[in-house]
């Protein structure tokens, strides 16, 4: 029987309206790459990347979904499995910032009650084109108790990180993991809040 390559399996899941850049995302995360043609995800697709977190080899099996209402049965289905689930929204797409709440119900309604959530405000790069300020990504993060940043595909901005975030979330609740590591290892500059924190992204 073939050794096993990692200590841990997450998977996560990408979720947020048509055309906020998931795949991008996902593309700039896994290989590295951007491109800039726009193809709509067909219902769901998921790529692999295995990453070191303190010691662990953890293979990340992130599931890109589809925005568009059509495809909701097929994707709804994946909530369950999930144990990470990003939000994202396009910061010069006021719709695709509206509909979080939507977005946000569907998790309730379909994913376990203990996943791991963060909200991404992507193509961040595109300040000319901006109408959502990061003050409102930040208030909806905060007022659900939920992981921001702001992050690019294009330009590489926050992108590892924001894996590498949730990865640890997801690392500090799982079983057997050592009781002496530090809980709070992630970084939270705002600690007012222990469930959720504002980030900083392109200065």
């Amino acid at each position: 029987m073939a050794k096993k390559t990692y200590d841990l399996l997450f998977k996560l899941l990408l979720i947020g309206d048509s055309g906020v850049g998931k795949t991008c995302i996902l593309f700039r995360f896994s290989d590295d790459a951007f491109n800039t043609t726009f193809i709509s995800t067909i219902g769901i697709d998921f790529k692999i990347k295995t990453i070191e977190l303190r010691g662990k080899k953890i293979k990340l099996q992130i599931w890109d979904t589809a925005g568009q209402e059509r495809f909701h049965t097929i994707t709804t289905s994946y909530y369950r499995g999930a144990m990470g689930i990003m939000l994202v929204y396009d910061i010069t797409n006021a719709k695709s910032f509206d509909n979080i709440a939507k977005w946000l119900r569907n998790i309730d309604e379909h994913a376990n009650e203990d996943v791991e959530k963060m909200i991404l405000g992507n193509k961040c790069d595109m300040e000319d084109k901006r109408v959502i300020n990061k003050e409102k990504g930040e208030s909806i993060a905060l007022e659900h108790g939920i992981r921001f940043l702001e992050t690019s595909a294009k330009a590489n901005i926050n992108i590892e990180q924001a894996f590498l975030e949730l990865a640890e979330a997801i690392l500090n609740k799982t079983p057997g993991r050592d009781p002496q590591e530090n809980p709070e290892s992630v970084v939270r500059p705002d600690r007012r809040n222990d469930r959720g924190t504002a980030r900083q992204c392109c200065a």
